[in-house]
């Protein structure tokens, strides 16, 4: 026993064979996991090679890692892969003399400048597998690992040896990759199996060595190409023909060369395809990275050329191979070996010469580094300063690329040149799995890669392949899509207008639209928006040049930023100190809603309070605004004319024109166009039904085909972009003595105003109207304000002016009954009001999210809407007919229409849980259904699939069962299936009335019991819903004495962990 140490764990050695037959023949990782779980962090084995002990926590890597006291030895893959390769870098004894030789002539190949050199090389190569990817087309499934293969060792051996493998214009791979397969996997398992019984196999024996001879062969014909054509390169072939080592003096001879070509070719190109093939897994298993990661591209890259100054500006890429490599890591193991006698762990006996496997599979999950999550892909943990901080906290937390002097030779090599095929790919494609349920399963050879993963990529921008190739070539296309830094330097009537920076942080688009009315409103004030963008697009990009103010409008979602702000509210957490925005002035606006008590306005004010203390300079008051009170728009004007522009004007002066009225200078004209302007693409409907009967409030049922590529998961959102009802769309026509076919040009106004309308160019009014903005928001004040200023009778002004400056005068007339800008105009017949100056007051038309109720399990390309039309006589004036605008243009489509849509992620909370078997309780009202027949669809496909189900329970609120028993038979047909137990309540079903609270106070036990079950509880309804849903379930789970404040205390603790809610007004 080593220096008193305790003995290792481990599973029962038999004679001769030792763990042998316990180890899975078709690859030994799943059977070390398997030892993981059953003797924890070490444990020993007997196998023909050794008894080595295997390690999977990361202090015990880090421990081991001390080059004093383990070195890297050579053995069981190592040693057997030395019969074709006795002195290549990673199978020469580190006291060889030729490793020596070779490690010190070769290192400098791959040091900063000469990596840096290769990249037009590598962006060549990345180019091809491009265009491969864009003439192919969207349909067809991609193998994955098999191409990113031919990359990577075209690539290896273009950069280092200037040898063109071609591998792309050949339908085969090349031999060499089929036999550096076999000879590795052979290799594995002659280590297993120890020499004799290995040569007991002939056939395998004689392939084996006939791959060697193919390896062998191919390195030759590399070197014997380079001998017979000198090209005067300076690169790792030439270093191996002519480098002479500084030690000894000598230079590698051809045997060592033969060794190293073929360690190169393998080691470059085997584990960079794995690393790309697994990190495309991730994304894709993953969403919302890929979002993120593709977001960073547009920003950082736009639509130009990729150069290699970008590579070092791409943080979130960069993590996202990190975490690739933390979750996967393409070598999952590698040896040391003691030095003498010790104790690890403050324990454990390792005795001298004993090897040590470090198996990286499990010590990269490590719960005592990364807790809970640590099965999970969250790149976010491997950006720069986290990934920093876990390397001081935890040296031994990643280590994918070895350590020491026997580290990853070629580490910054296989690094640029998976930066440059990320950056390429994310740039220009868009991608889906080809098989929407794949399950990650591992091939093993000395390496690992996925098996039998395939995808789909779809060309973005609305490329062809033919304007790829220009692309790739350096030819720019149009603007990148952070070109919208407008130039400040515009100028009206000799006036040059001062520089003005507006982010914005929006999930449903309100956010934006804020956005986009101050930087309307700049001109008047003297200032350009120069830039209006995603929060996100700020980090590590605010001006600070002291003279530029910047502007961030957000929202908050339940404590969370929007979806492109979450980059953005991390940066600013981790800048270093309270000088790091000195030089940087700005202001917050902020959007939230009471009822989230607890968080109201929480990412707002996070903003506004960190830039402070990190040194930035507030300009004025936070802005908040209650969007509950329906007055978002009102408030914001106010906050802008009270407390924005006048603080920008005693901070920075201004040159604001004479005419500050809210115009745009139009002309009308016939000829027909149209332009639309929306992050949206067109789908088209495939069916559209109504599911209530006479008697009840219109529900229906909406199937759309999604635009290619576009995907999902139960329980996201479908963001469709509407056109306002046709009726309102009338109505101002007439009120504007308007033709039908009258075109419009809207030119940008005397003060070159922003408007998100399209400019310069006739469109048809009535899709202006339809289209672009909002004609039933509620009149803002100032709105009000303008309007007073436009009318004939002093009656009427004085009237209007009580309006916009009496706030509860304001609530009880306008927001209440929900007065439109076009209501105003009819009840005050005297005002005559400009129709620019009309358009300029209205807010830009924004899309509507609703939860699609179906799952791709069933169809990836298809996704139904469940949803209730608002309809009824208008509050404003009953004569009029009030629609909601997106429940009536979608109730308006018919087969074969086609409309603007998008998918929305969903909270991460609000999906099924990864874990099939665990319960789940669904409780929804009315149209509230849609997640959950999603929920369940997706439960029967996999059910289909064989997949064990814990108990799912629908608790649905309808009206009456003979109304609007939504998808009746369906769920009949589920339920009989053993997919889920529904719970009906009826709240106008004769006298027995009762809501889908009873239903589940009825039901407390089962409930009760589930819960403890570890169920998850999702709710959809109403507000109203929500809350008296969360009472009855905490009185459920709590007890029935229990207070209000103790539910929402507990609600609190479990909410979007185990309990869910998604609610609409």
């Amino acid at each position: 026993m080593a220096l008193g140490g305790v003995p290792l764990p481990g599973p029962r050695a038999y004679p001769i064979v030792g763990n042998v037959l316990q180890l899975d023949s078709s690859g030994t990782g799943n059977s070390l996991e398997r030892f993981v779980d059953q003797y924890g962090e070490i444990y020993r084995l007997v196998v023909p090679w050794g008894e080595p002990a295997i390690i999977s926590s990361a202090a015990l890597v880090h421990e081991v890692s001390d080059e004093t006291r383990f070195k890297k030895p050579i053995i069981a893959d190592l040693e057997q892969i030395r019969n074709g390769v006795p002195a290549g870098m990673f199978t020469a004894r580190t006291e060889e003399p030729l490793w020596g030789i070779a490690h010190r002539v070769l290192t400098p190949a791959f040091g900063p400048v000469p990596i840096q050199d290769m990249f037009p090389e590598m962006h060549e190569l990345a180019a091809q597998l491009a265009m491969k990817w864009a003439r192919h087309g969207p349909e067809q499934s991609i193998a994955v690992t098999e191409d990113f293969t031919r990359l990577a060792l075209d690539t290896i051996a273009l950069c280092s040896m200037d040898f063109r493998f071609n591998s792309y214009y050949h339908d085969e791979l090349h031999p060499f990759i089929t036999a550096m397969s076999n000879f590795l996997t052979e290799s594995g398992k002659r280590a297993l199996k120890g020499n004799f019984l290995s040569s007991l196999f002939f056939w395998s024996r004689n392939r084996y060595f006939a791959d060697i001879k193919t390896l062998r062969t191919t390195a030759q014909a590399v070197l014997d190409a380079r001998r017979a054509n000198p090209t005067g390169r300076s690169d790792l072939l030439s270093a191996m023909l002519e480098g002479v080592d500084r030690k000894t003096g000598k230079k590698l001879d051809d045997g060592a060369i033969i060794d190293n070509l073929i360690t190169f070719l393998v080691a470059g190109h085997e584990t960079t395809s794995g690393m790309l093939s697994y990190a495309f897994v991730m994304l894709l298993k993953n969403p919302e990275t890929l979002r993120k990661a593709q977001q960073e591209v547009d920003e950082v890259i736009g639509r130009g050329p990729i150069t290699v100054e970008h590579m070092k500006k791409l943080p979130y890429v960069t993590a996202v191979l990190r975490e690739t490599l933390r979750l996967c890591p393409v070598i999952p193991s590698y040896a040391v070996q003691s030095l003498e006698d010790t104790v690890i762990g403050g324990k454990w006996a390792i005795s001298k010469g004993q090897v040590v496997l470090l198996f990286l599979t499990r010590s990269h999950r490590d719960k005592a580094v990364y807790g809970e999550t640590a099965n999970d892909f969250i790149p976010e943990r491997m950006l720069e300063e986290n990934f920093e901080r876990l390397s001081k906290e935890h040296p031994g937390f990643w280590k994918p690329f070895g350590h020491g002097q026997r580290g990853c030779i070629g580490r910054a090599f296989a690094w640029q040149e998976a930066m440059v095929i990320m950056a390429m790919l994310l740039q220009n494609f868009d991608f889906e799995m080809t098989d929407p349920t794949y399950e990650l399963k591992i091939k093993e050879t000395l390496t690992t890669k996925p098996d039998g993963f395939e995808m789909k990529a779809k060309l973005r921008h609305g490329l062809t392949p033919t304007e790829l190739e220009k692309q790739l070539n350096g030819v720019v296309l149009e603007k990148s899509a952070n070109t919208r830094n407008m130039n400040a330097k515009a100028t009206e009537k000799g006036m040059q207008l001062k520089p003005l920076n507006i982010y914005y942080g929006s999930n449903t688009g309100t956010c934006e639209a804020l956005a986009q009315r101050l930087a309307m409103d700049a001109p008047s004030h003297g200032y350009a928006a120069t830039i209006i963008d995603a929060l996100d697009a700020a980090a590590n990009k605010l001006p600070k040049d002291g003279t530029t103010p910047v502007v961030f409008i957000t929202a908050s979602y339940e404590g969370e930023p929007p979806d492109n702000a979450t980059d953005f509210v991390s940066w600013v957490k981790t800048l270093p100190d309270t000088s790091s925005l000195k030089e940087t002035s700005y202001a917050v606006f902020g959007c939230g809603h009471h009822d989230w008590a607890n968080t109201f306005h929480k990412v707002p004010r996070l903003v506004h309070d960190t830039l402070e203390k990190k040194g930035a300079t507030a300009i004025c008051d936070l802005g908040l605004t209650d969007v509950a009170q329906g007055e978002m728009f009102t408030d914001f004007e106010q906050w802008e004319d009270d407390v924005f522009w006048p603080a920008i004007r005693a901070k920075y002066g201004s040159v604001a024109s004479e005419d500050k009225s809210q115009t745009l200078d139009v002309q009308f004209s016939t000829p027909r166009a149209s332009t639309l302007r929306q992050d949206v693409e067109e789908a088209v409907v495939l069916e559209e039904r109504a599911l209530t009967k006479e008697g009840g409030v219109l529900k229906k049922h909406l199937e759309v085909q999604l635009p290619e590529g576009m995907t999902y998961r139960a329980g996201d959102y479908l963001a469709v972009l509407p056109v306002n009802p046709k009726e309102s769309v009338n109505r101002v026509m007439r009120r504007f003595g308007l033709a039908w076919d009258s075109h419009i040009t809207v030119a940008g106004g005397v003060d070159n105003k922003k408007t998100a309308l399209p400019t310069g160019v006739p469109v048809p009014v009535h899709e202006v109207l339809g289209s672009y903005v909002e004609l039933l928001q509620p009149v803002t004040k100032r709105g009000i304000q303008t309007l007073s200023n436009f009318t004939s009778s002093a009656a009427d002004k004085e009237t209007l002016s009580a309006l916009a400056t009496n706030p509860e005068l304001y609530t009880s007339t306008i927001i209440t009954p929900r007065l439109s800008l076009l209501d105003i105009l009819d009840q005050y017949p005297s005002i005559s009001l400009p129709f620019g100056n009309f358009l300029s007051l209205l807010p830009p038309m924004r899309v509507r999210q609703y939860s699609i109720s179906s799952s791709p399990l069933i169809s990836p390309s298809k996704a139904t809407l469940t949803y209730t039309l608002l309809s009824g006589p208008s509050l404003a004036n009953p004569v009029n007919l009030f629609s909601g605008v997106a429940t009536s243009y979608l109730s308006a489509l018919k087969t074969g229409d086609r409309l603007l849509v998008s998918v929305r992620q969903s909270h991460s909370s609000f999906h099924l849980p990864s874990d099939t078997e665990t319960p789940v309780v669904m409780i929804a009202a009315g149209a509230g259904i849609a997640p959950f027949r999603g929920f369940i669809q997706e439960r029967a496909a996999l059910r289909s699939q064989g997949k064990s189900l814990g108990k799912a329970v629908l608790f649905f609120g309808c009206r009456h069962p003979d109304w609007d028993n939504l998808y009746h038979d369906e769920l009949a047909e589920w339920e009989k299936n053993g997919v889920v137990e529904v719970v009906r309540a009826y709240s106008r079903h004769e006298n027995k009335g009762e809501y889908v609270g009873d239903s589940i106070l009825k039901h407390k036990d089962e409930v009760k019991e589930l819960w403890d079950e570890r169920a998850r509880v999702y709710v959809c309804g109403s507000r109203a819903v929500g809350d008296g849903v969360k009472s009855v379930v905490g009185r459920v789970v709590l007890g029935d004495e229990a207070s209000e404040e103790e539910i929402a205390k507990w609600f609190e603790g479990v909410r979007n962990v185990r309990y869910a809610v998604d609610v609409f007004d």
